[in-house]
């Protein structure tokens, strides 16, 4: 197999490794390697297959700086648990979700980007991509995939918000369109998982408001099949997912 490939610099330089004098001077210096310990050039492609004009081609597995494996290829999907108090945000003056991810990754090209959002007071499962027709298909309204957030409200329950959130017929203030059907689970007096399937502005906290009620905390606890427990991730902390997980997501 032969085709076109991205020369060693320029793939490097895609990771985030630095500039292109940078990464030259990383490849003039020999700190990039083959996982045998040997010194690449910046000529040598990367990708899988024979090169089309001789030459060397290496999988991204082989690559090694510094005798350390690569960042993770291109095609990246990765499942965070977001805390309160961070922001979705690359220029946001306080903490944002990018201090919690690898400090290089802010210098991907594609950028790596959430697929959607979480506010700033709200925590749990944040996805991150930086392929572009996949976030596209996971934000798109045609994905159809669930979305299952857990509320802390500050006053009970009035026993009347389940009916009203299923109904189809609910309309948020300043909207001309009815809320999709959402499905609310009753866990306490103040407390309760609601499944939306579908995203709009601040949509949880909106509608526990056209009730009377006001969302005190804010839990994103699941995606599609994907739940945060299942991940296992602690507060702050991320991983990429595998096929399976993707597979959960349909991506």
């Amino acid at each position: 197999m032969s085709g076109k490939a991205p020369k060693l610099r320029q793939y490097l330089q895609s990771l985030g490794y630095g500039t292109r004098r940078d990464v030259e001077a990383l490849i003039a210096e020999g700190r990039v390697t083959d996982a045998a310990g040997e010194a690449l050039y910046v000529d040598d492609e990367v990708g899988e297959g024979a090169p089309a004009r001789g030459g060397h081609r290496l999988p991204h597995a082989a690559l090694r700086v510094d005798g350390e494996a690569l960042d993770p290829a291109p095609g990246l999907l990765v499942a965070m648990h977001k805390p309160v108090g961070v922001t979705c945000s690359t220029k946001d003056p306080g903490r944002v979700v990018y201090d919690l991810l690898p400090p290089r990754w802010r210098a991907r090209d594609p950028i790596v980007s959430p697929v959607g959002r979480l506010d700033k007071d709200t925590s749990g499962l944040l996805l991150f991509t930086d392929d572009g027709q996949r976030l596209h298909r996971l934000t798109s309204p045609k994905h159809h995939q669930p979305k299952v957030y857990r509320a802390t409200l500050a006053e009970d329950l009035r026993g009347t918000e389940a009916e009203r959130f299923a109904s189809g017929t609910l309309m948020l203030e300043g909207e001309h369109k009815p809320l999709l059907p959402a499905e609310l689970e009753v866990l306490g007096p103040r407390e309760a998982r609601l499944t939306l399937h579908e995203g709009r502005y601040h949509q949880v906290r909106r509608m526990f408001a056209a009730t009377g009620n006001a969302v005190i905390a804010l839990h994103r606890e699941a995606i599609g099949g994907l739940s945060l427990d299942a991940l296992g991730l602690a507060v702050g902390e991320w991983r990429m997912l595998g096929d399976s997980e993707r597979a959960l997501l349909g991506a």
